[in-house]
Order: structure tokens, then sequence, then C-alpha cells
């Protein structure tokens, strides 16, 4: 069952779901699996890489993961272990959208709430002079602002209790020569970048496609058909290097770096990407990913 497509508004299913904050993490985790994969999760003896997904959400607690999750925080994350030229062009932070002057920004930018998790709360703007203001601020306004505490709807740990949500606002990353913003995302166990999900053509006609470290096809996919087959990007080798050192700190998280041209740009850093309910094809690699996953709990 895909219960977004039986209840598209994204603020209804948050709403709806808030009505179940009673249920126990535990409880509400198998709950959402069995509606997600048709089967309950084995928590006595995990094997699958969803599986441990959930008691990675349950029971893993890491300071720096909540440090990670914000999108503003993030940044001193990154500068820290010394990747601070990754980082893409920051206007500007604001706590009130009332602070914010649109005119002293470019023509081309993105707005993020810092606590968006899976691609929520983005507002891609490429033409300021066509904006409507009093609909982005309507936007803006439904993210939820200066909430107080709540529960993460995949009751994931890191967005708990985030009570400093801001408005973050950037430059917006393009590709000049191939007008399409490539998204590598790195899977990275103890520090060790296993493969890479490459998401292309996401404004249009989405496709996803995984590679080895050594940039084989994997022939998998998750939430997306597969695409034509890329090429290794260039500066790679140095991809692979900040993906496994801004990862060394955790059991798992998917580091995103975007690459246009050689230049190398911080994406964002996910513990638990589709909240640990994305379905592989083929099955066996949840299998695989399993195998990697250690020290979750």
């Amino acid at each position: 069952m895909n219960y977004k497509r039986i209840i598209r508004n994204q603020q209804t299913r948050i709403k709806i779901l808030k009505l179940f904050n009673w249920i126990p993490d535990k409880w509400m985790v198998m709950i959402q699996y069995r509606i997600k994969f048709g089967f309950w999760p084995n928590f006595n003896k995990p094997k699958r890489f969803s599986e441990k997904m959930q008691l990675y959400k349950i029971h893993y607690r890491n300071p720096k993961m909540t440090k990670c999750v914000d999108k503003y925080a993030v940044r001193t994350y990154v500068k820290e272990k010394g990747y601070e030229n990754i980082l893409t062009h920051l206007y500007g932070i604001y706590n009130n959208l009332n602070d914010i002057d649109f005119d002293s920004f470019p023509e081309n930018i993105v707005i993020k709430s810092t606590t968006g998790g899976g691609g929520l709360n983005v507002i891609i703007v490429k033409n300021k002079s066509e904006l409507n203001i009093e609909e982005i601020k309507k936007s803006i306004y439904s993210w939820n602002l200066h909430r107080k505490g709540s529960v993460s709807s995949g009751r994931e740990w890191a967005y708990y209790d985030m009570v400093d949500t801001r408005i973050i606002i950037e430059e917006l990353l393009e590709d000049p020569i191939s007008n399409d913003l490539l998204d590598f995302k790195f899977f990275c166990f103890n520090g060790k970048p296993f493969c890479i999900q490459v998401d292309s053509s996401r404004q249009s006609n989405h496709h996803q496609n995984y590679y080895d470290v050594d940039w084989n096809s994997l022939g998998v996919y998750c939430s997306y058909p597969q695409g034509d087959i890329i090429e290794k990007p260039i500066n790679f080798d140095k991809m692979l290097t900040i993906a496994a050192d801004l990862s060394k700190d955790f059991p798992f998280v998917r580091v995103d770096l975007y690459n246009i041209q050689g230049i190398i740009y911080f994406g964002e850093m996910t513990f638990y990407p589709t909240s640990g309910y994305g379905k592989f094809h083929p099955d066996s690699f949840d299998y695989l990913l399993g195998d990697l996953f250690t020290n979750y709990m």
C-alpha cells in the first residue's frame, strides 16, 4: 500500500500521523513497515537494510546527527572536517519570514527549511522577477516554523525536538552544459562509501541508477526507474574521499554531493533515506546493504 497516493497532500498526511504520536516508536515503525512492504520486520534477527534502519531510528543516539540534519548547522560540521570550499554560497538565514528581503537576492535561489528532510520544504526560484512573494510566504508558513519539539512522522530520532527551525536561502546550483544537475548520493558505512545512487532529470523524468565505487553499474533502482548509464564524473576520487571523511562518525549516513564539470558541492547528509521504507529492485540489494550495516543500535 502506498498511502502517499491515497492521501496526496503532505500536510494532511503529517496531521494524520500526529494523531498517532501516542504510539511507541517501535510499534509505529513496525506498522509503517508492514503497510509499505506487506510483511512485518524481523527485529530479533534483522538481515535487511530496511529492518536495521528502523532499529537505527529507534535506538541509535549520536548528538552529531541532530547537527548534521539541520541544513544550516551542518555547514559548521562540513567546515570542521576541512571542506568549507564545497559549501554553496549562503545568502541568508532567518528566524522570521517577514525579515526576508527578496529584493536583495539574485534571480536564481533556493529557499529551504533548516529542518526539512527527504526533499521536503524546498522552493527553487529560477526567475525571481516572476515570483509571487505572497504565495512563497504561504508555502514557508506551512512548514511549521518555530515548532516546539515534535515526533517525526517516520519516527526518525535525529529530527526530534528540533525547536530552532529557520529559513535558509542559498545559491541555486545549475549545470550550464548538461542542463541536468545530477545528484550523487554516497551510501557510507562506518566511514567507507559502498555505492552511489545517482538521480537525474529530477524536474522532468526522474531516473535513478546505482554504481559501485569503481563506477560499475549495479543494475539497481529504488524509488524511480533506471536511466542511461552516465560516465564517471570528473574528480570522482575526490568525491569518494569527501564522502568517507564526512561519514566517519556514523555507522551509516548517505552523503549527497553535486559535481558541476569537476567542481564539487555539498548537498546534505541523510541518515534515514526514505525513512528506511525504500523498496530496492532487486530485493537482494536490501540484504546486501544489510550485511554492511553494523553498530546500528
